[in-house]
């Protein structure tokens, strides 16, 4: 099926970025993962926030819904989606979504094993929010370098598509 999107006259994308670790948060360790993303992430919008929070899901879905009500287009987040005991971003994510979107984290995942047997305990989903696309991302620089071309081809049609501008 042909995309007749028409990008012209849109507004540029924003993006919030926000990394869910205990350490990054306390200033123990660098976040390189939220760093990599919001380098991606200029690739097809404005970085328009970016923040580092405990894996604390009252203060993650606070900060999602922040973002959902400021009309952000794309949060990417990264963090906390293994199997830890504060491992919480799918769960809070899977709370503000209104719609998950499965193929996304199926092809992240995908991808993620052809790197790493480990791709398949990673649980991040994404979906949508009002009009936000969220999507979890494992918190490792080197996944989120390895899974960023697997999203970024797809993120502008799906912004179009949740605000309606998509003719077919």
């Amino acid at each position: 099926m042909e995309n007749f999107t028409d990008n012209t006259q849109d507004p540029p994308i924003t993006v919030a970025i926000l990394t869910s670790s205990d350490g990054a948060a306390r200033g123990e360790r660098e976040d390189l993962s939220g760093e990599r993303l919001r380098h991606w992430a200029s690739e097809i919008g404005t970085v328009m926030d970016y923040c580092i929070l405990p894996d604390d899901a009252v203060r993650l879905e606070r900060q999602l819904w922040q973002w959902i009500q400021d009309g952000v287009h794309v949060v990417l987040t990264t963090g906390g989606t293994g199997l830890g005991p504060r491992d919480v971003m799918p769960e809070v994510t899977r709370r503000v979504v209104d719609r998950e979107i499965p193929g996304i984290a199926e092809a992240m995942r995908q991808e993620s094993v052809k790197h790493t047997p480990f791709g398949m305990i990673s649980r991040g989903i994404a979906g949508v929010a009002r009009e936000t696309v969220i999507i979890n991302f494992p918190g490792s620089p080197r996944a989120v370098d390895e899974l960023w071309p697997v999203v970024k081809p797809v993120l502008p049609h799906l912004v179009d598509l949740v605000h309606g501008r998509t003719r077919h």
